[in-house]
């Protein structure tokens, strides 16, 4: 299902895309309160979340998303189809929970990919 440059993923307990339109500095109301556009894009932004991951695929993932820009084949809702393209990624989070031993333990990790 997920793909990060080339290599399989964890399939993740959720996935949400959604799609911002990205306007000019050119935008905005007018003195009539008319709104004007100047549409110059738009980018797919995927928030991801994986749960009950083991250590190696949780640092899979996360290694997968250190460069500044990386490569993600996904399902895209508008298009129905799988797509690649380059995103980033934002903030990154990971609850941890205590296991036997007093040993940490990770419940899961959800991230954003942002299109570049």
């Amino acid at each position: 299902m997920i793909k990060i440059n080339g290599v399989d993923m964890p399939t993740p307990t959720e996935l949400t895309w959604s799609k911002s339109d990205i306007d000019s500095s050119k935008s905005g109301r007018a003195a009539d309160g008319k709104m004007h556009r100047d549409r110059i894009g738009s980018k797919v932004k995927l928030n991801i979340k994986w749960s009950f991951l083991s250590d190696t695929d949780m640092s899979k993932i996360l290694k997968a998303v250190l460069p500044t820009f990386f490569s993600c084949t996904y399902p895209d809702a508008e298009t129905g189809a799988s797509e690649t393209k380059t995103f980033y990624v934002g903030d990154r989070s990971t609850p941890a929970y205590a296991a036997q031993g007093g040993k940490c333990g990770w419940s899961g990790v959800e991230m954003n990919f942002i299109e570049q």
